[in-house]
């Protein structure tokens, strides 16, 4: 093999070769930091959003349970009508309040019920943030698995 065709297979080598793997490690060292300083933002803003998101629903749970225990309320004061107008006159009007007021507090329960589950702690995990956050301390792993 001549010179010219050992520098033309030489040339052709080194085109190929990754221009990362000729960088000296101190420059390695300071992609990996920008990286992981950039991981870390997306990390950030990923549970901002996140963490955001879980208090406006948390805040709809509260809505449910503040706005259940108002109808609930109304139920009462109804059912305590019932009972005047029952013990003032034994006939139906009585009864008709009576059944208003049961069915009153059931819808009221209902309510209260739904915002309760609203603000389960399982509802309120920031999922996608853990679920990344473990990703990425897999992936840091096998990098320094290497």
């Amino acid at each position: 093999m001549s010179a010219a065709e050992n520098r033309a297979q030489y040339g052709r080598y080194d085109e190929q070769r990754d221009p990362r793997q000729d960088r000296p490690l101190a420059g390695l060292f300071a992609d990996l930091a920008r990286e992981t300083a950039n991981l870390a933002r997306s990390e950030i803003a990923l549970a901002k959003a996140e963490l955001t998101d879980k208090a406006t629903e948390a805040a709809g749970g509260v809505a449910f349970i503040a706005i259940g225990g108002l109808v609930a309320f109304a139920g009462f004061l109804v059912l305590l009508a019932a009972a005047v107008l029952g013990l003032s006159n034994v006939i139906s009007p009585w009864l008709s309040a009576l059944i208003v007021g049961v069915v009153v507090l059931a819808v009221g329960g209902i309510l209260a019920y739904v915002g309760k589950n609203r603000l389960k702690p399982d509802n309120l995990r920031p999922r996608r943030t853990m679920h990344t956050l473990d990703e990425d301390k897999r992936w840091a792993r096998s990098q320094l698995a290497r």
